[in-house]
């Protein structure tokens, strides 16, 4: 489990959105771990919750397999290498040219466009059978690209699983479906962790208050940052800035350098924080104490997410087995996809295609994955290709 989410650590470029279709392909066409109607589940599941939507969804595909164990093995696999990365940048032993970084970040981008177009086909073709469906999807992408809020995917999957309830439940009667299951959950332990996130941020302020050190107050930070924010990714940008630049923990040059270096490695944007822990810590100090701020600090801003999905898992399985609830989620599953499909216009594409340059090397690399091209071949060509743009421009 470790290895397979390592492998997606070093070459999931493009941010959140992207990850779900690398996600995809690796572990319901390559491997069939999970169906695309399962695997569309856990995602509508990790939207509703706050935190990091891609990492939450790793950490279900890890605990599916193989329990707590496999959560904590796909969790270590998809964050270390960029919270890795982000630290030694953050002490200074990474330096990148700013024209070829430019490059990369763009080149990268665009191979995130072709990742989550192919996601958004396959999950399409299983999860939208049907003029219903269709409609269901379209609706909810187009609500995403109109409203824009973050709090209106939520809204958009509630109105969709009671559109499925009302609207397909004579279509879904008879078809078969195996809901995901998670070893080791109970609703015992899901209270036990729900408690222990409520304690946490609680807890935090207070010792902030007790000790008067500016480490504790960027962990209750940090926490505070990682549970309160619906939609992960870039929406976190806001809250960090808030609570660690306008608080004098981090100096702002600091933190838009580590937003920039955050967007040019894979894996998870919340490693952000990665770098911010390093940042925080006295560069006279040595590697060691900005590697142990740099490692509490992405334990900080990503144990919430953990907290909060485990201890809402049992609840959730519990309510998959309620009469109906197999045409709700038919519902859900087709919103899904309008949601992955909104997303895929904006940010991905809005963000990637900015002219004929780049629609050429778009061309490249959506012929690359025609011809069975793999992901980290994909990646390079992307990244290379990008360098390249920039450089003759």
């Amino acid at each position: 489990m470790f290895w397979v989410f390592l492998k997606l650590g070093l070459t999931s470029f493009g941010g959140p959105v992207a990850h779900l279709g690398y996600f995809r392909e690796a572990f319901v066409r390559r491997r069939c771990w999970l169906s695309d109607a399962q695997y569309s589940e856990l995602v509508a599941l990790c939207q509703i919750l706050p935190g990091p939507a891609s990492s939450q969804v790793g950490m279900g595909i890890g605990m599916s397999q193989a329990g707590y164990p496999g959560l904590l093995a796909a969790w270590l696999g998809f964050t270390l290498p960029s919270a890795l990365m982000l630290i030694l940048a953050a002490y200074g032993l990474a330096q990148v040219e700013s024209v070829w970084l430019d490059g990369v970040i763009a080149g990268l981008k665009l191979v995130a466009v072709v990742v989550v177009a192919q996601a958004l086909l396959g999950m399409y073709r299983s999860l939208v059978s049907g003029t219903r469906r269709l409609l269901i999807m379209f609706t909810a992408a187009g609500s995403m690209l109109l409203l824009g809020a973050v709090w209106s995917q939520l809204l958009v999957i509630l109105l969709a699983g009671l559109a499925g309830r009302l609207w397909l439940g004579q279509q879904t009667k008879t078809a078969p479906h195996t809901p995901l299951t998670f070893r080791g959950v109970s609703s015992v332990h899901g209270y036990i962790w729900l408690a222990m996130l409520v304690l946490l941020l609680a807890g935090l302020p207070v010792l902030g208050m007790i000790y008067s050190d500016a480490a504790w107050r960027l962990m209750d930070g940090l926490v505070r940052a990682g549970a309160l924010v619906f939609g992960g990714g870039h929406v976190v940008l806001p809250l960090l800035q808030n609570e660690v630049v306008a608080t004098g923990l981090v100096q702002e040059s600091q933190f838009l350098a580590g937003y920039g270096l955050a967007q040019a490695v894979p894996g998870p944007l919340f490693t952000l924080a990665s770098y911010l822990g390093a940042a925080f810590a006295d560069p006279a100090a040595g590697l060691p104490v900005a590697l142990g701020f740099g490692l509490l600090a992405t334990l900080a801003i990503f144990l919430p997410a953990f907290l909060l999905f485990v201890g809402v898992l049992p609840f959730w399985q519990q309510l998959q087995q309620r009469p109906g609830m197999h045409a709700a989620l038919a519902g859900i599953n087709a919103a899904v996809v309008g949601l992955l499909l909104a997303a895929w216009w904006n940010p991905v594409i809005i963000s990637a295609v900015q002219g004929m340059a780049d629609i050429g090397l778009l061309v490249v690399l959506a012929g690359l994955v025609w011809r069975g091209c793999p992901v980290w071949l994909l990646v390079l060509a992307g990244a290379a290709g990008g360098a390249l743009l920039t450089l003759l421009a």
